[in-house]
This record gives structure tokens, C-alpha cells and sequence, in this order.
């Protein structure tokens, strides 16, 4: 066979085993599992027919535009037992803590407590120092939970009460839910449900909730239900101080700890935050994939080769083999392109979009190669991940304290 055959061929090879040994990424039944007793009746830790007490907390960053939409329904949470709502305002210049007391104000629902973190400490992530201050101030009404949740994240009325009851009922220590993602624009449509999709692929929710395994392990951090003496047997937030992409680092921090992880799609859970052009989707994408790679560049140089081989070779081995007459390139490129489209078919009925976006998941994939590599290099021009204003750089070992 010629060198694009064998491209060709690889390619399909990689695609059969990812249907089939990878976990079953492509599939989105992961959700939210029914509680096994009755409902108002969760008994891990609790009293039998009580619910226990929970305390959301929201680190919130130049909230303004979105919090109305947000913090709203987290006020409005249904749920039967004794909770509240701390806010942390994370250095905020645009009104985000005045905003949440407004609209707090004449309100019925759980009650509100908006906070300042202050600036982070050295060797801490912005969003963790709030966490961090939130939680410190949590453990002074003794909890049994803590829903950390993002100031974008939009809740339906029973979403506490579900994810409590399925932690209570599974016996679970940290419970998350993907908030459903915004896809309004064309961009949106485009890139979102891929991202969503490239996640599950490199963390099948199906291993992280069948598994022990620390490797096998993730959260999205936008909602994230964990149980409160699981988080400090794990050391939370403190162990993950560094970390920029902390819900993986979370999941983990737990998982070692010997608590018990469940992640899923989220039904009742959405993201209002926009992302309408292009350039806001590149920049939310940029700022952490080379975090993701650990900073490595053979580990860069991995993940371009590997996405090349995966998602561009089938659709390229394909018209080429068709222009330059090569039956075993077109076979094998058109066969690993068509089991691509089937895979993201799910994904996208799971996001109610359009299902004639499936073939063009190679030019996604293309796009977010582009946005790994400018990550790469945006890092080494010192901007590391960028996020409302912080810089942070490669992360080095921060002593213990």
C-alpha cells in the first residue's frame, strides 16, 4: 500500500478502537442516577427522613452581565432542607457584589451572603483562593455538602435537591453535573458541542463512574455537589491551589482521598455565558488547553500528530485517494470519517442541534488543533492562562503549609 493507505488505515484502526475501548465516550446517557430510597429519605450520614444541610458557594469575577440570569435560580432552589448561598466576590470591578445583594433584596428563597476574597495569595489560582475563602466560611455552619457552582450557571428549582439526593442515595462524595453550554450563534453551534464531545472522549464518564482508578477521574467544575468531610479529608481546595483546570484536579484530589466520583451530562443545569464570536470561543479554549498538556511540548507535539491522524486524516486520505485514484485510501479514510460522524451524532441531539453538522467535525477538530498550538505560545510569551485580567504562568510546586 502506498503511504497514504497506510495513513488512511491507521486512521480507521484509531477510530475502531475508540468506539470500542474507549468507554463508550460517544454515548450520553450519563445522567443524574435516581436516588435507590425513596425520595426525602437520604440516609448516607443523615438522619432518616431529614435532608442535610448544604451551602452553595459561588466565586463570581466580573459577574455583572450574567449573574441576573443565575444567581436568581440558585436563591429559588426548592430543596427541603436547612441551605444557603455564599457569594465570593473575586475582585470584581463591575458591580458583581452590589448586583448580588440587589437582586438578593425582597426575594423569598435561601438566603444570600456576599463576600470579598481579597487578592490571591502566592501560588494560588484566582478562582480557588475564592473558593478557598467561601469554604472557610461554609465549614463555620457545619454542612454536610457544599454545591460549588459557577456565578454563570443557571439551576432548575429541584436541581440541589436531586443532586443531594442522588449523592445521599449512592453514597457518593462528589457529585457533577456538565452544565449544558450555550449554542445560540453559528459559532456556538459549531464548537460547543464538540467540546463537550472531545471532553467525554478524553474522560469517558462511564470509567469515571465504574472506577476508582485516580487516572480515571474528572468533574466539571461548573456544578459540583462534594461532600463536606471528603473535602477536608482531601485537603480542598488547598492540595489544588495551582491548578487551572481545577475540576479535574479536584476529582482527583478526592478519588485519592477514597471519596467515591459520579460525573454527567446535566438535564436541568445550563451556562448562560455567551460565547458569540469566534475569538471569544478561541480565547476560552486557549487559555487552559496547554495546562491540559501539563506544559509539555512532546506532550503538544503528541496531541497535533494524534489530532491530525484522528480527525483530519479521514476526510483528507479520502480526497486525496478519490483524485489520485487509490481504492484502499478511499475505503479506509471514507469508513473512519463515517464512524466520526456517527460518534458526534449523540452529542449533537443531546445539544438539540441540527445533525448535518456531524461531517464537519473534522474542521472543528482543525480549529481546536490551531487553538492548542496558540495556547502553547501564548505560554511561552509569558501570558500563560489569561483569565479577566490574571495571568498564570507554569505552575511550580508550592510548599505545604
Amino acid at each position: 500500500m502506498s503511504p497514504l493507505s497506510w495513513i488512511a488505515s491507521a486512521s480507521l484502526a484509531t477510530w475502531v478502537w475508540l468506539l470500542l475501548g474507549q468507554g463508550g465516550f460517544w454515548r450520553t446517557d450519563q445522567r443524574l442516577p435516581a436516588p435507590a430510597p425513596a425520595p426525602g429519605t437520604p440516609t448516607t450520614g443523615t438522619l432518616a427522613g431529614s435532608w442535610p444541610r448544604v451551602v452553595v458557594v459561588v466565586p463570581a469575577r466580573d459577574e455583572a452581565e450574567v449573574l441576573p440570569l443565575s444567581l436568581p435560580s440558585l436563591l429559588a432552589q426548592d430543596y427541603p432542607g436547612p441551605a444557603e448561598v455564599i457569594l465570593v466576590d473575586d475582585g470584581s470591578t463591575d458591580g458583581t457584589g452590589p448586583l448580588a445583594r440587589e437582586l438578593a433584596r425582597d426575594r423569598a428563597g435561601l438566603p444570600l451572603s456576599v463576600v470579598r476574597a481579597g487578592e490571591p495569595e502566592p501560588g494560588w489560582t484566582g478562582k480557588l483562593w475564592a473558593l478557598r475563602h467561601g469554604i472557610a466560611l461554609a465549614r463555620a455552619r457545619e454542612p454536610e455538602f457544599l454545591l460549588l457552582t459557577d456565578a454563570d450557571i443557571a439551576h432548575e428549582p429541584d436541581s440541589l435537591r436531586l443532586l443531594v439526593a442522588a449523592a445521599t442515595g449512592h453514597g457518593l462524595d462528589l457529585v457533577s453535573q456538565m452544565a449544558r453550554l450555550r449554542v445560540v450563534s453559528g459559532w456556538e453551534r459549531l464548537i460547543v458541542p464538540a467540546f463537550v464531545y472531545f471532553f467525554c472522549q478524553l474522560y469517558p464518564f462511564r470509567w469515571i463512574n465504574r472506577s476508582r482508578r485516580p487516572l480515571a477521574t474528572a468533574a466539571a467544575g461548573g456544578c459540583v455537589l462534594l461532600r463536606a468531610e471528603t473535602a477536608e479529608r482531601a485537603r480542598v481546595p488547598e492540595v489544588i491551589r495551582q491548578a487551572v483546570i481545577d475540576d479535574v484536579s479536584l476529582a482527583k484530589a478526592v478519588r485519592r482521598a477514597g471519596g467515591r466520583v459520579w460525573l454527567g451530562l446535566a438535564d436541568r443545569v445550563d451556562s448562560v455565558r455567551p460565547y458569540p464570536d469566534l475569538a471569544d470561543l478561541w480565547r476560552m479554549v486557549a487559555r487552559s488547553a496547554y495546562a491540559q498538556l501539563r506544559h509539555n511540548p512532546l506532550v503538544l507535539l503528541g496531541t497535533v500528530v494524534g489530532l491530525a491522524l484522528v480527525y483530519l486524516a479521514p476526510p483528507a486520505t479520502l480526497v486525496a485517494g478519490i483524485l489520485r485514484g487509490e481504492g484502499p485510501a478511499v475505503w479506509a479514510g471514507g469508513v473512519a470519517w463515517a464512524i466520526m460522524t456517527g460518534t458526534y451524532l449523540p452529542m449533537l441531539r443531546y445539544y438539540r442541534q441540527p445533525l448535518r453538522l456531524a461531517p464537519l467535525l473534522p474542521y472543528t477538530a482543525l480549529l481546536y488543533l490551531l487553538m492548542t498550538v496558540d495556547s502553547a505560545v501564548r505560554h511561552y510569551q509569558g501570558q500563560g492562562a489569561a483569565w479577566k485580567g490574571r495571568t498564570y504562568a507554569r505552575p511550580e510546586a508550592a510548599p505545604d503549609r
